[in-house]
């Protein structure tokens, strides 16, 4: 666009186009072509202009994005030491639990691991102030009585859930 003005614009200072009519079209060319250009011009500034405010979000949220990466970074460092951890005691609880399983009789110890195998994890539990801790019900008087006359090294279960129940000085027998 800029070459045509300047070529109409020559042609124009030269002389060459004689007729005023021709002199007239080339001069309304001109004018337009710098109207043309200057609308042009304007339209490419708001361009540039838009480009860097996206640059400068793109640099922000970039910023952002390492931020929010360091942290999950650093989170999962605190994962690892913390499963870490958790293995080590799973481990010490493991061992811990094969010391004190020697000197459990073999077939106390086979149903214990058969309840928590059938209740979810949980084969003994407390009775406490008269209820099982395993269900959360409380003991009928029937029940209590038949606890309360068990010697204190037999086996007793509850009726409702069938898990061992541990008796304490909290049992409310």
């Amino acid at each position: 666009m800029r070459q045509r003005a300047v070529r109409d614009q020559q042609r124009l200072d030269s002389g060459v186009v004689t007729s005023p009519k021709d002199l007239e079209n080339l001069q309304r060319e001109i004018a337009s072509l710098a109207k043309r250009q200057s609308d042009l011009e304007d339209v490419v500034l708001e361009v540039m202009e838009r480009r860097e405010a996206a640059q400068g979000r793109a640099s922000e949220l970039a910023e952002r994005v390492e931020s929010v990466e360091a942290k999950v970074a650093e989170a999962e460092q605190r994962k690892a030491a913390e499963l870490q951890g958790i293995d080590a005691e799973g481990f010490t609880v493991a061992k811990d639990r094969e010391v004190l399983a020697e000197a459990v009789p073999a077939d106390l110890l086979k149903l214990y691991d058969k309840l928590r195998a059938q209740q979810g994890g949980v084969g003994a539990a407390r009775l406490y102030q008269k209820r099982c801790e395993g269900c959360r019900l409380e003991l009928n008087i029937t029940e209590l009585n038949e606890l309360r006359a068990a010697p204190a090294d037999e086996v007793v279960r509850c009726e409702n859930c069938r898990r061992i129940l541990v008796r304490t000085a909290d049992s409310g027998l």
